[in-house]
């Protein structure tokens, strides 16, 4: 059943709805960024803000917009495939937006935190696009959950959409964000960088990022097919030993398979939660057992995380990886954050852990 009740809401209450919630999350957006600028390593704040506040309040707008039915209420109730879908989208697309207007109070005060230059407009023209293409998304993931199929299909449909779309990641980051082909110079020194480091690509798409200053970069695609996303920041703020450094961590990666690690738990754990759903055992003991598989999926990824700083280390030794991570925090005005036992919700180990092991491993030799 596509909701709790028996019909949609109506368009005005839809309406009112809707713009409670928006109105809501400016509050929180803003009330969030004044406290996340005044403690100690703002940007890791602001980071906690995004994944602790923002994100799961955009969930609970799209759990409230389903319940209430207000995508059939945005669309005139039509029914039918086609109707539940763009009922989806619909639903989707409206909590993304709450979701950015969450965001919209902190652009100001992560500017000031990073000391960048990034105007409000493109930060928000940037995310709403974003939104957009996970909405699409996300509703081709989620409507074969309306089709009435057996759990178990369910589970088999799920997962193969997962892989399909981990497949297809090097074409979909296209689409909900701008890149560019390097120039014959850069696609030069990239290529020299990749062999120093081990990373093995087919090809480099480039993100401008010259006004929020991220220097990043990752590796998307199945073997056989990865592509290298690098940003303009992080071609024009590092030097080359300490992007090989940086890329020999991604090529860690790819040989750890922490992605594959994250995404394959993460499947695992849905199994015990489709068992619940045929009705072959009880709920809440299935649950526990599903959070269980959770927990141990990302500890696995985060020794994934650790053999790939070994792998990086083994390539440009580990006093190099170490610093390249320093040089890393300090381009994005972040503390390394140190913790004794590590965060079960976490893939990764804290920044400061990785470091210091990194330091130890090089001391030892």
């Amino acid at each position: 059943m596509y909701a709790l009740q028996s019909a949609p809401i109506s368009i005005g209450a839809a309406i009112v709805v809707f713009g409670t919630l928006t109105v809501v999350g400016i509050v929180l957006g803003a009330v969030g960024s004044a406290v996340a600028r005044r403690l100690s390593n703002p940007v890791a704040r602001y980071r906690q803000l995004y994944l602790g506040v923002v994100l799961p309040f955009a969930l609970l707008s799209y759990i409230v917009f389903r319940l209430l039915g207000l995508g059939y209420a945005m669309i005139g109730g039509q029914a039918g495939v086609a109707g539940t879908m763009l009922a989806t989208f619909a639903e989707l697309l409206a909590a993304g937006v709450v979701g950015l207007a969450a965001y919209a109070p902190t652009v100001p005060g992560v500017r000031s935190v990073r000391d960048i230059e990034l105007s409000t407009s493109r930060a928000l023209v940037r995310m709403g696009r974003y939104i957009f293409g996970l909405s699409v998304l996300v509703t081709v993931v989620v409507a074969p959950l309306e089709t009435g199929l057996s759990p178990f299909v369910l589970l088999a449909v799920v997962a193969g959409l997962v892989v399909a779309g981990q497949a297809a990641t090097p074409w979909l980051i296209p689409l909900v964000r701008s890149v560019d082909t390097p120039a014959e110079s850069t696609a030069e020194t990239l290529e020299r960088l990749q062999d120093r480091s081990g990373l093995t690509v087919r090809d480099v798409r480039i993100f401008d990022t010259e006004q929020e200053r991220t220097a990043n970069v990752t590796v998307r695609g199945l073997p056989g097919y990865r592509r290298l996303f690098v940003t303009s920041t992080f071609l024009d703020t590092f030097d080359d030993e300490t992007a090989t450094a940086l890329l020999a961590v991604q090529a860690g990666r790819q040989h750890a398979r922490v992605l594959s690690r994250v995404i394959g738990g993460l499947l695992l754990a849905l199994v015990p939660l489709f068992v619940a759903l045929a009705d072959i055992g009880p709920l809440w003991p299935l649950a526990g057992v599903s959070l269980g598989l959770i927990i141990v999926s990302l500890w696995v990824a985060r020794r994934g995380v650790r053999a790939a700083d070994d792998y990086a280390a083994e390539r440009v030794g580990p006093t190099v990886v170490a610093a390249a991570l320093e040089r890393y925090a300090a381009v994005h005005n972040m503390e390394p954050s140190r913790r004794r036992f590590a965060n079960p919700f976490s893939k990764s180990p804290p920044l400061g852990n990785r470091i210091d092991r990194l330091r130890e491993q090089a001391e030892a030799t």
